[in-house]
């Protein structure tokens, strides 16, 4: 039997909505828009155009660029030609994406014209990259020079060689933010991605009539995996962008009439400070989505008063398992506040000590995970495979406690636990203290260095434009809500907290800038 008639991969999804509606509307990004019929003529000229130039299954293809239409149809055209996708977070310095060039082996590296000149200098230090290729941006922007352009690929009149591509081979290898060492490499095969796409439309009800806006980094697996790849798989509406502040993403709402749209409590908490929120239309939108890290409850309380009409999903998960693993819907988000939820459609999920035996409710252990989700393993890491997948389960780094109904709540990452006096302090339960001040924006706590305590609580503060709040006040309120233990040492305030493209706080840099705070 031929294998393409049963075959199942990232490429054969987006033919098949361009056959089921090639005349919908599968990608608006600026004054781009894409018919789901356009999408597949276009992807299929861009593989055409990438083999001419010597790209063929398992060559790895780098891409350090925002969010684009282009960037998109490239996503599809290396699964359409079998190679190996590497997206790379374009935060990072030149000799790190460097090291991720060199450890992938990527012989091309597909970029943009803002970033260009950080892909050249990348690609300069001793990697195999032989080409670069230029994309085309949001925004109206001119070739980098020396570069490939992408409409050059996307003209090209060769044919798309037919792959022997099967569901087991690799699609992606996504490198890890590198928090604690080097970043490594996460073996993503189509199956895994597919299954965890089947596991978002069903429990995170991504759905054929969503016009669905997506904002974050299309280099980070949420947004490109989670909300992307499913909406192409059911044939729904994309509208890209590459800038997630309040001024771009509330008109947006309004103009595309979005329907469906994913953030990390960062920017949702960025849009209800603004002050265009509740200047527009966003009657709309239906479906909202958070993740990346935890939404403190009183902001969730928040969005549930001023977006009455907006059902909620928190999706939780982490890079190596594509990333979806657990999900709070709906209906549970004020039954079951804090909580990331239980296992989707196809993951099993438990929480367990240190033996790998189940914690009872209420008591803290790592969540450990078994899914066709997973990735195969880190690439060119052995070592680290292995104690990720010790004792025949995922470990995911991640502290949570499990409720009688089997509702997991994530306390802290076990590099954030703050170890204080000889207790442990989970931050979240402290920040989660310090929301419930109305003057706080937002708050990040943290461990610091201390000759007595080994580490002291210390809570790093935004106020809300236009009041005010003391040290004092916040540590009051800590000390009448919580054990003194638990109680920030120390409070300061900031304009901002450090994030990442994706939203998450970076606690790293925050420890870094406040080291010298205690004596």
């Amino acid at each position: 039997m031929n294998p393409m008639i049963r075959r199942q991969t990232l490429a054969d999804i987006l033919r098949r909505s361009a056959r089921r509606t090639p005349a919908k509307t599968a990608v608006i990004c600026g004054s781009t828009t894409w018919s789901y019929a356009e999408f597949e003529r276009i992807t299929e000229r861009v593989a055409a155009g990438l083999a001419g130039r010597g790209v063929g299954k398992g060559d790895r293809v780098a891409i350090l660029a925002r969010n684009s239409h282009a960037f998109a149809a490239l996503r599809f055209a290396l699964a359409r030609l079998g190679a190996v996708l590497v997206p790379i977070n374009f935060m990072l310095k030149a000799d790190e994406v460097a090291y991720i060039l060199r450890h992938a082996g990527a012989q091309m590296l597909a970029t943009d014209s803002g970033l260009a000149e950080l892909a050249r200098a990348g690609a300069a230090l001793d990697t195999p990259v032989r080409e670069l290729v230029w994309l085309p941006s949001e925004d109206p922007s001119e070739p980098a020079p020396g570069m490939t352009p992408f409409d050059a690929l996307a003209a090209s009149t060769g044919a798309v060689p037919e792959v022997a591509l099967d569901g087991t081979d690799l699609a992606q290898i996504v490198y890890t933010s590198g928090t604690e060492s080097s970043p490594k490499g996460a073996m993503l095969t189509h199956d895994a991605v597919l299954w965890q796409y089947v596991s978002c439309v069903v429990d995170a009800g991504i759905a054929s009539d969503d016009r669905t806006l997506h904002a974050l980094p299309l280099y980070h697996c949420a947004q490109l995996d989670v909300f992307f790849g499913p909406a192409i798989y059911v044939g729904g509406t994309n509208v890209i962008t590459s800038k997630p502040v309040p001024d771009n993403l509330l008109p947006l709402i309004a103009k595309h009439r979005i329907t469906s749209f994913f953030a990390p409590p960062t920017v949702w908490i960025a849009l209800l400070r603004s002050p265009l929120f509740d200047q527009t239309d966003l009657s709309s939108l239906a479906k909202g989505y958070y993740g990346a890290s935890i939404m403190p409850v009183e902001v969730l309380r928040e969005l549930a008063a001023r977006l009455p009409r907006v059902r909620l999903w928190n999706l939780y998960g982490q890079t190596e398992i594509a990333p979806l693993a657990t999900m709070l819907g709906p209906d549970d988000q004020l039954r079951k506040p804090g909580s990331c939820g239980r296992a989707v459609l196809n993951v099993e999920t438990r929480v367990v000590d240190d033996q790998m035996r189940d914690v009872a409710p209420g008591a803290v252990g790592e969540i450990v995970h078994r899914s066709p989700h997973l990735m195969l393993g880190y690439f060119h890491d052995d070592e680290r495979t292995r104690a990720a997948f010790e004792g025949g389960w995922f470990h995911s780094g991640d502290l949570a406690t499990i409720d009688d109904e089997g509702y997991i709540t994530v306390v802290d990452r076990k590099k954030d636990m703050i170890k204080t006096g000889g207790e442990n302090v989970a931050s979240r339960e402290v920040e989660e203290m310090i929301y419930r001040l109305p003057q706080v924006s937002e708050v990040a706590v943290i461990g610091l260095p201390h000759p007595r305590w080994v580490e002291a609580v210390t809570a790093v503060v935004v106020v809300k434009a236009g009041q005010s709040l003391s040290a004092d006040e916040v540590m009051a309120h800590c000390a009448a809500g919580m054990a003194s233990f638990k109680s920030p040492k120390h409070v300061v305030f900031a304009q901002a907290l450090p994030k990442n493209p994706s939203g998450k706080l970076l606690k790293r840099e925050l420890r870094q800038m406040y080291a010298a705070l205690i004596g």
